[in-house]
């Protein structure tokens, strides 16, 4: 019998919450390790009613860490999802950012621009400061944005804000790589959305890279070695 998995809780949001947080968000990142296309991060600050209820990933759609569903089931839930946090928002970096910037700055660029759409959404003007994030993963990408950042390795697989920012970003960043294989049909994004495969590599092999791929990446000289010089 499958092991049913246990639905992303909202403990987290309301102990923060008892203890005087009242700005509280979500955050992950899609795209870190795609070969082509934006970095995308994900901010979701649920609402109180949504926090406090009995169920509140059920009360998001059934959401969980975005890597758990289907591309299908990711789409049917965003809107619910967008719809039943007090706010929302992504930040992304290009591919050329990437490449320029490097990842640990394209990470810092993406989340300031993700709390900038936040802070407008807000009806903030000027720089918005959260009381907390709480953020997948090991390392700090969000200061100064948020008073206090919280780190948590698979926060998006049990914690109710960060699997709804996943949603969020994820479900963002593929339809614009589905809107990319319009451009670029060679390298198949609208199903690979631009991670290694065997017909990304392929295509890789054959036509080199396009306009949106992460040329400085490692994998480059493996594929493209004409480009090496």
């Amino acid at each position: 019998m499958k092991k049913i998995k246990p639905w992303p809780d909202a403990s987290r949001e309301r102990a923060l919450h008892q203890n005087g947080a009242r700005t509280i968000v979500g955050i992950d990142e899609v795209g870190k390790g795609s070969w082509a296309g934006p970095l995308v991060i994900g901010i979701a600050m649920l609402s109180d009613e949504v926090i406090f209820c009995d169920q509140p990933a059920v009360a998001l759609g059934g959401v969980r860490d975005s890597k758990q569903l289907l591309e299908a089931k990711r789409e049917a839930m965003f809107d619910e999802v967008a719809a039943k946090c007090f706010q929302w928002s992504t930040g992304l970096a290009t591919a050329i950012e990437c490449d320029v910037l490097g990842m640990v700055a394209a990470q810092r660029l993406a989340t300031s621009r993700g709390f900038a759409a936040l802070g407008l959404s807000l009806g903030v003007t000027n720089d918005f400061v959260v009381d907390v994030a709480i953020v997948d993963g090991r390392w700090d990408f969000v200061s100064p944005h948020a008073r206090k950042v919280v780190l948590e390795v698979k926060a998006d697989v049990s914690c109710v804000s960060v699997s709804a920012a996943s949603v969020l970003a994820k479900v963002t960043r593929d339809r614009m790589m589905r809107e990319s294989a319009n451009d670029y049909p060679q390298w198949h994004f609208d199903t690979n959305k631009g991670y290694p495969c065997p017909k990304h590599r392929t295509a890789l092999q054959g036509y080199g890279p396009c306009a949106i791929h992460r040329k400085s990446w490692a994998f480059m000289p493996n594929y493209v070695p004409w480009l090496v010089r």
